[in-house]
């Protein structure tokens, strides 16, 4: 086993854990129908939605984590590109230590119309520091996990109820939920999500994704 799948394999099983606890076109998803994976009968099993928040509106507990104002709020995040909003923001100071190493402040800047999936820094605490650290070293295996976190078009919260979305690092990304309660891949929950920055839509999550190996 090399060393980088050994790196994937010790963080998928501390998100899992975590779990356990708790690029297309750039138009935005408003409801399922931007997503490749629908159920037959395109209803969710109890009859019903609740309604997921207009587009352009946060929402979550963590949000009462964000700024009131300032560049970290999230009036001075939406005048942003993304990968510079987050630095403004402190709750995402892990993650973006993560996107300074790995070399991708610039690519996810420049980029057009995405999705980023962004852990907190609780949901990067969950990892082994030991873990982390040999990850934050490694830019291949940070790349990959990184990117793993982003999808090359905007999703509204509609969109997240039956998603099946291809990400930047490759493998699909599966996303379930209604009104404002979304799992992101294997069990991690958006604790504040619609979060506009210039360049992207952000959910703020409470784990880390691992990329299938």
């Amino acid at each position: 086993m090399t060393s980088t799948r050994v790196l994937l394999s010790a963080l998928a099983g501390a998100a899992l854990v975590l779990g356990a606890a708790a690029c297309s076109g750039g138009g935005e998803d408003g409801d399922a129908a931007g997503a490749t994976g629908t159920p037959a009968n395109g209803t969710p099993a109890g009859g019903g939605a609740a309604a997921a928040p207009a587009a352009g509106t946060p929402f979550g507990g963590a949000c009462s984590a964000v700024p009131a104002s300032g560049k970290g709020s999230f009036t001075g995040m939406a005048a942003d590109p993304v990968a510079t909003a987050a630095s403004n923001n402190p709750v995402l100071s892990t993650l973006v230590t993560a996107v300074k190493k790995a070399g991708l402040v610039d690519t996810l800047n420049s980029a057009k119309d995405i999705t980023v999936f962004a852990p907190t820094n609780d949901a990067f605490k969950k990892i082994p520091k030991d873990t982390l650290d040999k990850v934050l070293a490694d830019k291949k295996a940070l790349t990959g996990i990184l990117t793993y976190h982003v999808v090359g078009r905007r999703i509204a919260p509609g969109g997240l109820a039956y998603g099946d979305f291809t990400t930047l690092q490759g493998s699909m990304l599966k996303t379930s939920g209604s009104g404002e309660s979304f799992k992101v891949g294997d069990g991690a929950g958006v604790v504040c999500g619609n979060v506009r920055t210039a360049n992207a839509t952000v959910y703020i999550i409470d784990g880390v994704l691992m990329p299938p190996k």
